[in-house]
Protein backbone atom coordinates (compact mmCIF):
# COMPACT_ATOMS: atom_id res chain seq x y z
CA UNK A 1 0.00 0.00 0.00
CA UNK A 2 1.30 3.42 -0.93
CA UNK A 3 0.89 6.20 1.61
CA UNK A 4 1.40 9.91 1.07
CA UNK A 5 2.71 12.32 3.67
CA UNK A 6 2.14 16.03 3.17
CA UNK A 7 3.97 18.88 4.84
CA UNK A 8 4.50 22.60 4.50
CA UNK A 9 1.17 24.23 5.24
CA UNK A 10 0.72 27.11 7.62
CA UNK A 11 -0.38 30.69 8.09
CA UNK A 12 1.06 33.40 5.88
CA UNK A 13 0.28 37.02 5.12
CA UNK A 14 -1.04 38.08 1.71
CA UNK A 15 1.83 38.26 -0.75
CA UNK A 16 3.78 35.63 1.12
CA UNK A 17 5.02 32.22 0.03
CA UNK A 18 4.73 28.62 1.13
CA UNK A 19 6.08 25.36 -0.24
CA UNK A 20 4.11 22.16 0.10
CA UNK A 21 5.64 18.70 -0.15
CA UNK A 22 4.04 15.32 -0.68
CA UNK A 23 6.14 12.17 -0.40
CA UNK A 24 4.99 8.69 -1.39
CA UNK A 25 6.24 5.75 0.64
CA UNK A 26 6.61 2.16 -0.53
CA UNK A 27 8.25 0.30 -3.40
CA UNK A 28 6.74 2.08 -6.36
CA UNK A 29 7.49 0.96 -9.89
CA UNK A 30 5.92 3.77 -11.85
CA UNK A 31 4.11 6.99 -11.06
CA UNK A 32 1.63 8.02 -13.76
CA UNK A 33 0.12 11.12 -12.20
CA UNK A 34 0.91 13.72 -9.56
CA UNK A 35 -1.39 16.55 -8.67
CA UNK A 36 -2.46 19.06 -6.06
CA UNK A 37 -6.03 19.94 -5.16
CA UNK A 38 -7.58 22.26 -2.63
CA UNK A 39 -10.85 22.59 -0.81
CA UNK A 40 -12.04 25.78 0.83
CA UNK A 41 -14.80 25.78 3.45
CA UNK A 42 -18.19 25.32 1.83
CA UNK A 43 -16.70 24.70 -1.60
CA UNK A 44 -15.97 21.68 -3.72
CA UNK A 45 -12.47 20.30 -4.07
CA UNK A 46 -10.76 21.83 -7.09
CA UNK A 47 -7.73 20.92 -9.11
CA UNK A 48 -4.80 23.27 -8.59
CA UNK A 49 -1.94 21.80 -10.61
CA UNK A 50 -0.72 18.60 -12.22
CA UNK A 51 2.59 17.32 -13.51
CA UNK A 52 3.13 14.44 -15.91
CA UNK A 53 5.93 11.86 -15.73
CA UNK A 54 7.72 13.84 -18.42
CA UNK A 55 7.36 17.09 -16.52
CA UNK A 56 4.48 18.70 -18.40
CA UNK A 57 2.55 20.96 -16.05
CA UNK A 58 -0.98 22.30 -15.96
CA UNK A 59 -2.47 24.89 -13.64
CA UNK A 60 -5.84 26.25 -12.68
CA UNK A 61 -6.31 29.74 -14.10
CA UNK A 62 -6.55 31.15 -10.60
CA UNK A 63 -2.98 30.14 -9.73
CA UNK A 64 -1.15 30.53 -13.05
CA UNK A 65 1.95 32.61 -12.70
CA UNK A 66 1.95 32.30 -8.91
CA UNK A 67 2.19 28.56 -8.18
CA UNK A 68 4.75 26.09 -9.48
CA UNK A 69 4.43 22.32 -9.32
CA UNK A 70 7.54 20.17 -9.52
CA UNK A 71 8.58 16.60 -8.81
CA UNK A 72 11.60 14.64 -7.64
CA UNK A 73 11.30 11.21 -9.22
CA UNK A 74 14.10 9.74 -7.14
CA UNK A 75 12.24 10.66 -3.96
CA UNK A 76 8.70 10.00 -5.27
CA UNK A 77 7.86 13.49 -4.10
CA UNK A 78 5.79 16.29 -5.57
CA UNK A 79 6.06 19.92 -4.52
CA UNK A 80 3.89 22.99 -4.81
CA UNK A 81 5.64 26.33 -4.54
CA UNK A 82 3.07 29.01 -3.82
CA UNK A 83 4.04 32.65 -4.24
CA UNK A 84 2.07 35.88 -4.06
CA UNK A 85 -0.52 34.18 -1.93
CA UNK A 86 -3.97 35.70 -1.66
CA UNK A 87 -6.70 35.27 0.97
CA UNK A 88 -8.72 33.32 -1.59
CA UNK A 89 -5.96 30.69 -1.65
CA UNK A 90 -6.96 29.72 1.88
CA UNK A 91 -7.95 26.04 1.83
CA UNK A 92 -6.92 22.54 2.76
CA UNK A 93 -4.49 21.31 0.12
CA UNK A 94 -4.36 17.66 -0.91
CA UNK A 95 -1.92 15.80 -3.07
CA UNK A 96 -2.81 12.84 -5.27
CA UNK A 97 -0.40 10.32 -6.74
CA UNK A 98 -1.34 7.44 -9.04
CA UNK A 99 0.82 4.65 -10.32
CA UNK A 100 1.58 0.98 -9.84
CA UNK A 101 3.98 -1.52 -8.27
CA UNK A 102 4.65 -5.24 -8.62
CA UNK A 103 3.92 -8.02 -6.13
CA UNK A 104 4.04 -11.07 -8.44
CA UNK A 105 1.51 -9.10 -10.46
CA UNK A 106 0.75 -5.46 -11.14
CA UNK A 107 -1.05 -3.52 -8.42
CA UNK A 108 -2.39 -0.07 -9.23
CA UNK A 109 -2.69 2.58 -6.58
CA UNK A 110 -4.48 5.90 -6.29
CA UNK A 111 -3.43 7.59 -3.07
CA UNK A 112 -4.29 10.87 -1.41
CA UNK A 113 -2.44 12.86 1.18
CA UNK A 114 -3.97 13.69 4.53
CA UNK A 115 -4.39 17.35 3.65
CA UNK A 116 -2.53 20.38 4.92
CA UNK A 117 -4.10 23.69 5.88
CA UNK A 118 -2.98 26.86 4.14
CA UNK A 119 -4.30 30.09 5.60
CA UNK A 120 -3.60 33.45 4.00
CA UNK A 121 -4.54 36.27 6.32
CA UNK A 122 -3.26 39.58 7.55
Amino acid sequence: QVQLVESGGGVVQPGGSLRLSCAASGSISTIDFMGWYRQAPGKQRELVATISPGGTTNYADSVKGRFTISRDNAKNTVYLQMNSLKPEDTAVYYCQIRGYYWRNYRLDFDSWGQGTQVTVSS
